[in-house]
C-alpha cells in the first residue's frame, strides 16, 4: 500500500480544512479521529475523489504514513493533546515529528518538547492563525522549535501558509515554545483589537447616533484607507449588513452582549505581568469580556445606578472621523504594548524573535492581518533594536497629528457616560510613556515608609538605594 505523506489527527472545523488545504497543494494525507463517525461524515461530504486516507484506529493512521512521518495534531490544548502524544509515543520511530497546531500553552510545549526529543522524536509547537476560512486557503503559521525540524516541515507550511507580496506567511519562529508564544501573543493583540473596535461602534451608535446602515457604510469607508484597513475592519462591516430574518433588524443587534473567551488572552495578561511589560489595552479587552459576562448584575444595575446620557450635539461626520483617528492611535498603542512584550520575552526565554518578520507573516492568513503591519514590518527592520513602536518615525508621527482628535472622543465618551476601557487605557499608556516623570516617586516613598523597601534619588548614581526614618524629620 502506498504510504501517505502526511498525517491529521483531529478532525474538527480547523483540522477538516488543514487536511484539504495539505491535499490541494498535492500531497497526500491521512487522517484520524477519535470518534469513527466524525472521521466517515468528513470523507463522504468532504473528501471524496481527494488523496486522503482515512483511518479507523491510531495504529491504523502511524503505519498509513512514510517514514519519517509528519502528524498534524489538531485537538484542544492540555490534556487531550498529552493524551495524543502519550498513545502515539510507542507507535512512532526515530526522527518521526508530531507537530502542535492548537492554541497550547507555551510552557506546555517547552515540556513536550525536551520530552519527546530525549526519546528520539521531533516535536513543533505551531500557532495557527486564520479560523475556518485560513485553514482552508491559507493561514499564518507560527512554528517552533529547532531549526531542523522547521526545513523539514517547510517543503508543506510554505505550500499551505496564506501568500503575501513578499512571501508565504510562516517563518521558523525560534526554539521551545517560541511559536506558541508568538501565537498567544497575536490573540492578546486580536483581544485588544476587537475591544477598540467594539468601542468604537459604540461611540458610533450611542453618542453618533448612527443607524446599522451607516455603521456598515462607515466600517466599509475605513477599510480603504492605509490606517484602518485590516480583516477585522472588513468583517465588521459585513456584520452589520446582515438582517435578522426574525426580527428586521441588524443581526448584531439581537446578539446577547456577553463574549466568550478561550484563555490566550488572559494568558497574554499572565504573562505580561510575570515578564514586567505594561500591556493595558489588552488588560482593558480581556476585563471587558469579564465585564460583559455580568449579564444579570448589569440589568439589575442598569436601574440603579444613574448616570450622564445624551448625543453628541456637533457635525455627526466630524465626530466619525475622530473616532477613526481615536481608533487608530489606540490600535498603535495596542500592537506596541504586543511586540515589546515579544521583545521582552525573546530576551527572558532565548527565544531570538525577529520582530519584523513575525509582522510580515501576520500579514495575510490570520485574523490580525492588516495593511499598517508592513508599516511595523518596516519599523523593526530599519530598528531591530527599537523599544517601543510608538518611537517609529512613521508611527510617532501619526500619534501626533491625531491625538487631539483621541482626546476630545475621550472626552466626549466620559461626558456622556459611555465606557471605553480600552481607548482609554491605549492614551493613558501614550501619556505615560511620553511624560519624564511619573507619580510613582511617591509609591516609592510610601514603600519605603511602611516596609523599608528603599528608594533611588534623582541626584545620585542609578542603582544606588537609600531608606529613611520617615518618623524622625530632620530639624
Amino acid at each position: 500500500m502506498t504510504k501517505q505523506n502526511f498525517g491529521l489527527i483531529g478532525l474538527a472545523v480547523m483540522g477538516e480544512n488543514l487536511a484539504l488545504n495539505v491535499e490541494s497543494r498535492g500531497f497526500s494525507v491521512a487522517v484520524y479521529n477519535r470518534t469513527a463517525a466524525k472521521t466517515d461524515e468528513f470523507m463522504a461530504k468532504r473528501a471524496p475523489g481527494k488523496n486522503i486516507v482515512a483511518t479507523k484506529t491510531l495504529a491504523e493512521f502511524v503505519e498509513a504514513l512514510e517514514r519519517p512521518r509528519r502528524i498534524l495534531v489538531m485537538v484542544q490544548a492540555g490534556k487531550a493533546v498529552d493524551a495524543v502524544i502519550d498513545q502515539l509515543k510507542p507507535m512512532l520511530d526515530p526522527d518521526d515529528m508530531i507537530i502542535d497546531g492548537g492554541n497550547s500553552l507555551y510552557d506546555d510545549t517547552e515540556r513536550r518538547t525536551k520530552d519527546l526529543e530525549a526519546a528520539g522524536l521531533g516535536f513543533v509547537g505551531m500557532g495557527i492563525s486564520g479560523g475556518e476560512e485560513g485553514a482552508l486557503n491559507g493561514a499564518s503559521m507560527m512554528p517552533g522549535g529547532t531549526l531542523a525540524a522547521y526545513k523539514e516541515l517547510e517543503p508543506i507550511l510554505t505550500k499551505i501558509a496564506a501568500q503575501v507580496d513578499d512571501g508565504p506567511c510562516v517563518t521558523f519562529i525560534g526554539p521551545g515554545g517560541a511559536g506558541h508564544y508568538v501565537k498567544m501573543v497575536h490573540n492578546g493583540i486580536e483581544y485588544g483589537d476587537m475591544q477598540l473596535i467594539a468601542e468604537a461602534y459604540d461611540l458610533l451608535k450611542n453618542v453618533g447616533g448612527l443607524d446599522g446602515k451607516q455603521l456598515q457604510e462607515v466600517f466599509a469607508e475605513w477599510n480603504t484607507t492605509d490606517e484602518l484597513n485590516s480583516f477585522l475592519i472588513e468583517i465588521t462591516a459585513n456584520i452589520f449588513k446582515y438582517i435578522d430574518p426574525e426580527t428586521k433588524e441588524p443581526l448584531v443587534e439581537v446578539i446577547m452582549d456577553a463574549a466568550g473567551q478561550k484563555g490566550t488572552g488572559r494568558w497574554t495578561v499572565m504573562s505580561a505581568l510575570e515578564l514586567g511589560v505594561s500591556i493595558p489595552t489588552i488588560i482593558a479587552a480581556v476585563n471587558a469580556r469579564i465585564m460583559s459576562s455580568y449579564k444579570a448584575e448589569r440589568v439589575r444595575a442598569s436601574q440603579e445606578l444613574t448616570g450622564p446620557s445624551g448625543k453628541y450635539e456637533g457635525d455627526t461626520q466630524e465626530f466619525v472621523n475622530k473616532v477613526r483617528d481615536a481608533l487608530y492611535c489606540s490600535k498603535i498603542c495596542s500592537y506596541a504594548q504586543g511586540m515589546a512584550l515579544l521583545s521582552a520575552a525573546s530576551k527572558s526565554y532565548n527565544y531570538d524573535l525577529d520582530l519584523s518578520e513575525i509582522s510580515r507573516i501576520w500579514k495575510g492568513g490570520c485574523i490580525i492581518r492588516a495593511g499598517f503591519l508592513d508599516k511595523i514590518k518596516t519599523a523593526f527592520k530599519d530598528d531591530p533594536a527599537l523599544p517601543n513602536l510608538l518611537l517609529a518615525p512613521e508611527f510617532k508621527q501619526s500619534i501626533l497629528d491625531r491625538q487631539s482628535a483621541w482626546r476630545e472622543v475621550l472626552a466626549t465618551a466620559s461626558t456622556l457616560g459611555i465606557a471605553v476601557p480600552a481607548f482609554s487605557a491605549s492614551l493613558d499608556y501614550f501619556d505615560s510613556y511620553r511624560r519624564e516623570r511619573l507619580p510613582q516617586n511617591l509609591t516609592q516613598a510610601q514603600r519605603d515608609y511602611f516596609g523599608a523597601h528603599t528608594y533611588e534619588r534623582t541626584d545620585k548614581p542609578r542603582g544606588e538605594f537609600f531608606h529613611t526614618e520617615w518618623t524622625q524629620i530632620p530639624e
